[in-house]
């Protein structure tokens, strides 16, 4: 990574494990979570569905928040919010109540997710921000990997509800950083004053863009998949294979792995082959090795090294697919970057949780209605990519 780069990828790569920490240090102590409170895992995965939710529509406010205020104001008040949501978790006596902090949580945790997208667009655009977003990838990759392993750890030691002080911790550091290391990337003179009519215009010109909604779903519809296994593989890895907490903390990193090793080559191959030919490839490629392990699974054949092995595969196309698309889709609207950026974030949360909510009532515990789930993102994502990008000519730097 060169040095221009370090700084920025080090510091909006950890004010957005925020985010990433606050789903996968849960994840392990779902099913102890479940049995402490006397509910079920349907409902438990309102605690996912109901966070990506309130995580999406926030965005709608940050990101033209940005663009008028500039970046750090937004980041300030949505971990804030965030620290708060951490605290009604730790103290919830319900699911009810967990599910409402986890709201809380997922209004404040969106700021740290739409605005380092806008700060990116602010200094970079093309290969360059996609090589910062890939850097980004690489610091975030350090929360599916330790994450969930930390989780079980408290979980063991303290019990479930110290994951949540834990953030709470997280989110002061944060602010802390977010004080003395992050730079204003937007000058006064550019900002935007916040009026209904201008957002009315911005959001009708981003609807208006076919290649922007496109490339926003492409990515989202891979996100679902993400959000579709994060509500579900604890249930099927520990209850279905038989794994303890730390077990299925290894596993969801072996899968995570592929992901953010992949992504470090996005920017290297969108400069070789070209952005859309990436992404088409590997859309195809997702879709195939999703669609493959669906049906094994549903013929009955799975188990958890297929299952690992196979995802890990599918993880490593949607590596290539993300980071490019999201550039992408900001690259023809570095005037309205925090609009774009925060509707774009909306869409794909919005769609993740309506397939984590739609699928939901399938899942049974076994592994085939996860596979089944995530092979439908697979074909979905496919079959926008082709779409939208394959009527347009592919060019080494497109």
């Amino acid at each position: 990574m060169s040095e221009d780069l370090f700084r920025p990828a080090l510091v909006l790569g950890l004010l957005t494990c925020i985010g990433p920490f606050a789903i996968d240090m849960f994840l392990p102590a779902m099913p102890t979570i479940a049995a402490d409170l006397g509910t079920t895992p349907a409902a438990m995965q309102g605690t996912i569905t109901g966070y990506f939710i309130a995580f999406g529509l926030a965005q709608l406010i940050y990101g033209p928040w940005a663009d008028q205020a500039g970046r750090k104001l937004p980041i300030y008040v949505g971990v804030g919010i965030f620290l708060i949501g951490s605290l009604l978790c730790t103290l919830a006596g319900s699911v009810e109540q967990l599910i409402a902090g986890r709201v809380v949580q997922g209004l404040g945790g969106a700021a740290v997710m739409v605005v380092p997208r806008a700060v990116i667009r602010d200094m970079y655009t093309g290969h360059a921000a996609t090589r910062l977003m890939a850097a980004i990838m690489l610091v975030i990759s350090v929360s599916p990997m330790l994450a969930p392993l930390a989780g079980s750890g408290l979980i063991a030691v303290s019990g479930w509800r110290v994951i949540f002080l834990v953030l709470a911790i997280a989110a002061v550091v944060s602010l802390l950083m977010t004080r003395f290391l992050l730079a204003e990337t937007l000058p006064r003179d550019q900002r935007q004053p916040v009026s209904v009519a201008a957002l009315w215009s911005g959001a009708k010109s981003l609807f208006r863009d076919p290649v922007f909604l496109g490339l926003t779903f492409v990515g989202g519809f891979g996100m679902a998949s993400f959000f579709v296994f994060i509500a579900q593989a604890a249930f099927v890895y520990t209850q279905g294979f038989g794994l303890s907490p730390t077990g299925f903390s290894l596993a969801f990193a072996v899968n995570a792995i592929g992901f953010f090793a992949s992504s470090q080559m996005a920017a290297s191959l969108g400069l070789r082959f070209g952005a859309r030919r990436v992404v088409r490839v590997a859309t195809t490629g997702f879709a195939l090795v999703t669609v493959a392990l669906a049906a094994l699974a549903l013929s009955g054949i799975s188990g958890l090294g297929l299952t690992i092995g196979g995802l890990f595969l599918a993880n490593a196309c949607l590596g290539l697919v993300i980071p490019t698309t999201m550039v992408m889709a900001l690259d023809d609207h570095g005037d309205n970057a925090g609009l774009a950026s925060s509707l774009g974030g909306t869409l794909q949360m919005l769609a993740g949780g309506a397939m984590v909510a739609a699928t939901g009532q399938f899942f049974d515990g076994s592994v085939a209605p996860m596979l089944a789930a995530i092979a439908i993102c697979g074909i979905l994502a496919f079959a926008l990519a082709q779409i939208v990008l394959g009527r347009q000519p592919v060019t080494a730097g497109t």
